[in-house]
C-alpha cells in the first residue's frame, strides 16, 4: 500500500482562526507519536506571495503524509483526534478533508 497524504482545510469560524490553531498546536504531539505518521502540520496564506489566491484569513491547511490508509484510518478513530474535534466544534465554519495517493 502507497503513502496517503491529506489536505485539510479548515475554516474557523470569524476570528477564530487562532483560537482552533493553538488547539491543533497542542494536539500535534501526540499525532506525531502516532505510528505512521510522516508529517502533520498546519500552514497559512503567505503574505509575501501577492500572485497567489488566499484563502483567507479565516482558513488554515492542515498538510498530512501517512504510511498507510490504514494508519490514517487509526489517526482519525485516536482519542486525542475525537478530543480535538470536540473542543473545536463550535469553532469551526467547514472542514474539507481531501485524500490522495502518489501518482
Amino acid at each position: 500500500m502507497s503513502r496517503v497524504h491529506v489536505i485539510a482545510v479548515i475554516t474557523a469560524k470569524p476570528g477564530k482562526r487562532d483560537e482552533v490553531l493553538a488547539n491543533f498546536q497542542a494536539n500535534v504531539p501526540a499525532v506525531h507519536a502516532e505510528d505512521g505518521c510522516i508529517e502533520y502540520g498546519a500552514v497559512v496564506d503567505s503574505a509575501e506571495a501577492s500572485f497567489a489566491a488566499p484563502y483567507g484569513p479565516d482558513t488554515f491547511v492542515v498538510i498530512e503524509k501517512w504510511a498507510s490508509l490504514d494508519h490514517l484510518k487509526a489517526h482519525a478513530a485516536a482519542p486525542h483526534m475525537k478530543a480535538y474535534a470536540a473542543k473545536n466544534s463550535d469553532l469551526l465554519a467547514d472542514r474539507v478533508i481531501h485524500v490522495m495517493t502518489d501518482a
